[in-house]
């Protein structure tokens, strides 16, 4: 989508995506080796009662949907940050995920006239409709003169 395109209140969904067992284990491994992600055994002692997928992973599905709907044609150039990210529910092996997410605001940055800002609320669900994500993102978008 276009900057031009994204419409305050706007809501943009994904479908539901797999969570494989696979990818939740080389995932933790790489980069988030706690024993609830990567230790069958030690999980089902845990407070959790088995394996969940490390919320970075979460995190990062999330952005391939968001990228998928909404940012792959368009003029984004990246972002600032998130504010309130909150891992609400755990993502098992099994599990299917789905992005909804509402443009909060949307606006011409009033120091340069070439930068698009929108902020938008991005939440993921599972398959039961439990949130199990939620956080706001910042996105920059490079606009030319006729885009203003």
């Amino acid at each position: 989508m276009k900057f031009a395109e994204f419409e305050v209140g706007m809501l943009i969904k994904h479908p539901l995506v797999p969570v494989t067992r696979e990818e939740m284990l080389d995932f933790a491994r790489k980069y988030d080796p706690q024993s609830f992600h990567i230790d069958e055994n030690q999980a089902e002692q845990g407070h959790w009662g088995g394996l969940i997928a490390s919320g970075w992973l979460t995190c990062a599905k999330a952005m391939r949907m968001a990228v998928d709907t909404s940012l792959h044609d368009s003029e984004s150039f990246g972002s600032p940050g998130v504010e309130r990210l909150r891992w609400v529910l755990p993502v098992r092996a099994g599990d299917s995920i789905r992005l909804e997410a509402t443009v909060a605001s949307k606006r011409v940055s009033s120091s340069r006239s070439d930068l698009g800002i929108i902020r938008w609320n991005w939440n993921v669900f599972n398959q039961r409709d439990e949130l199990v994500l939620e956080l706001d993102a910042t996105s920059m978008f490079e606009l030319k003169p006729s885009q203003e």
